[in-house]
């Protein structure tokens, strides 16, 4: 997709940043981390345990996550559904669930490009929509990952197909062209999966837990990341379920970075606190069936590091650690391709990235979490 002077940008959608700061930080591992917290409160009733992966990237955290389901509830079927518009992220993801199958193999795996309040319930938000809306139905064969893991990757075709995008008009924001569902459990367990295996014609929310991490453009205001995703998102949970919310703070040596270059940045205006109150009024009268938790600041903040070792910051510091830590902060940070060429054009980001890595002793980042529990 090309960017036109009419067309508003969409930072997420540089994969180039993306993938070399998905590998060079934990930031996965942290945020799978913090999930897994929450699964031990939950109160899940059968069919199924149900999950919701509000932003499902390449599936780290996804694969993560539901290893540390299996390990709390080993008997209990799971139906989980994840959104995710890029067809990049949804390859990287099919990779990561093969062996998921053989562990829990009463999984069932909904994969879809729905928007953030269609997703939830596979259902668009218009009759023609609705018509046009393409379930592919996945049986896996075998007993085997390695099998799972060639008939998941028989399914390229289909997504090529099925996950084109197109720019909206409005936003700028990359928007399915089909909306699709790809549905996939194990041939095996189908009988014993009948109540969870979802219809077409059927559409039912009632997760368990919702992960909602870093689903918006930072900068975006909180009316807009209420209506468009925290509200159905949080209208989407069951009685006990639990939304974990996660996004950017700041306050950090990533934010120092980006500072030094341009002092006048302030990347995160929208914090926990604002997005609360304004999910407190969008709900209405129903807020009085959930707890809104900002939590306390020892609490919320979620700290992750850049990978590096001990002897790599020093007085000198190698160009790839210096390039790898600048592209965390810029991507953090959400900084637009072009004030990033601008940037290197001066050549001082550089001399910028080493003085507050040696003065810091490494690079890390603050998010910060939240929770919406339904009574």
């Amino acid at each position: 997709m090309t960017t036109t002077s009419e067309t508003p940008f969409r930072f997420y959608d540089n994969r180039q940043k993306y993938l070399q700061f998905v590998t060079t930080t934990n930031e996965k591992w942290k945020v799978a981390e913090r999930a897994a917290r929450e699964l031990s409160r939950l109160r899940p009733e059968p069919p199924a345990l149900r999950l919701f992966d509000a932003g499902v990237g390449d599936g780290t955290v996804l694969s993560h996550l539901l290893r540390a389901m299996h390990r709390e509830y080993p008997t209990i079927p799971f139906y989980v559904v994840g959104k995710e518009i890029s067809l990049e992220d949804v390859r990287l993801t099919l990779e990561k669930l093969g062996d998921r199958f053989i562990e829990h193999p009463q999984t069932v795996m909904v994969v879809t490009n729905l928007h953030y309040a269609e997703a939830p319930l596979l259902l668009p938000n218009t009759p023609a929509k609705l018509e046009s809306m393409v379930f592919e139905y996945v049986e896996l064969d075998g007993d085997d990952s390695h099998s799972y893991g060639e008939q998941l990757r028989a399914m390229d075709d289909f997504m090529v197909q099925n996950w084109a995008v197109k720019r909206s008009e409005t936003t700028g924001n990359p928007i399915y062209e089909t909306p699709a569902a790809m549905v996939i459990y194990r041939k095996d367990q189908k009988f014993a999966l009948n109540q969870v295996i979802p219809s077409p014609k059927e559409h039912r929310a009632d997760y368990d837990l919702v992960v909602a991490s870093q689903p918006w453009r930072s900068r975006t205001g909180s009316d807009f990341k209420v209506e468009k995703i925290l509200c159905p998102l949080s209208q989407s949970l069951r009685s006990y379920g639990v939304l974990l919310g996660i996004q950017s703070k700041g306050d950090d040596p990533g934010l120092e970075i980006v500072q030094q270059i341009w002092p006048d940045e302030e990347p995160f205006p929208v914090d926990r606190h604002e997005l609360l109150r304004a999910l407190h009024e969008s709900l209405g009268d129903n807020v009085r069936s959930f707890d809104l938790m900002a939590l306390p600041e020892d609490e919320s903040v979620l700290q992750y590091q850049m990978h590096t070792l001990p002897s790599e910051i020093g007085s000198t510091i190698g160009t790839s650690t210096l390039f790898a830590a600048w592209n965390a902060a810029i991507y953090v940070a959400q900084i637009e391709d072009q004030r990033v060429e601008d940037a290197a054009r001066h050549g001082t980001y550089i001399e910028a990235t080493a003085d507050v890595l040696q003065r810091r002793g490494g690079l890390w980042f603050n998010d910060e979490t939240f929770v919406v529990r339904k009574h």
